[in-house]
């Protein structure tokens, strides 16, 4: 594996990107940019660079007298990101079910023992470890413009994976479901795994709907 040399803006946007998604920086909170910069200790210039990055990401947003600002949560970009979800992720995983080989069965494994090791230990960084499961599942698929939608789409959903998972019992089902769907995938289980990932994600946003559905 070759070395990966990151610039100081990639370093930063990693930085910052990653107390979005897991709420050290709350959705709707204005940044500071002087504060941010001396916290982080960096230039403007830099922090600058990432935070457009972060925009066009859709964490971040410009406001008019506030500057950036954490994108809150809404229904609108759940329903949105959830249905491009909806029609990519099912059949790119069932494809990558058989494609998969020892090594890549071997990934998704652990990539599962992380995730619900996280769920244990590690709350806020859940979102983060169920991307990296779903990715896993889909990598095998070798298609490189997909596997980067998929990627960006579960990024976005990191966040609401986290609301999804707060009220009582969510945790649990989505373990179960995780491992169901982890099985089908090992065995090559194509048309069982593409309907039950169909399943996982449109449960997610039915759950979601009712929840945005409760906020005043």
């Amino acid at each position: 594996m070759g070395i990966v040399v990151q610039t100081l803006s990639e370093q930063i946007y990693a930085l910052v990107r990653d107390r979005i998604l897991t709420g050290e920086l709350e959705a709707g909170g204005s940044l500071r940019q002087d504060a941010l910069a001396a916290d982080l200790g960096v230039s403007k210039i830099p922090l600058r660079e990432a935070m457009t990055r972060l925009e066009q990401d859709g964490l971040l947003r410009y406001a008019a007298n506030r500057g950036f600002v954490v994108s809150p949560l809404s229904n609108d970009e759940a329903e949105e990101v959830y249905a491009l979800r909806l029609k990519i992720e099912p059949d790119a995983i069932a494809t990558a079910a058989i494609k998969a080989d020892d090594q890549a069965r071997l990934v998704a494994r652990s990539a599962l023992d992380r995730l619900e090791d996280a769920m244990a230990h590690d709350k806020p960084r859940v979102g983060k470890f169920n991307r990296e499961f779903h990715l896993a599942l889909t990598r095998p698929l070798q298609r490189q413009h997909t596997i980067q939608i998929v990627e960006r789409l579960n990024l976005i959903s990191e966040r609401y994976v986290s609301l999804h998972l707060q009220p009582a019992g969510r945790e649990g089902r989505a373990q179960r479901e995780h491992a169901a769907i982890l099985a089908a995938w090992l065995n090559g289980q194509e048309t069982v795994v593409k309907s039950m990932m169909h399943d996982h994600i449109a449960t997610t946003l039915q759950d979601l709907r009712k929840q945005f559905a409760t906020v005043p």
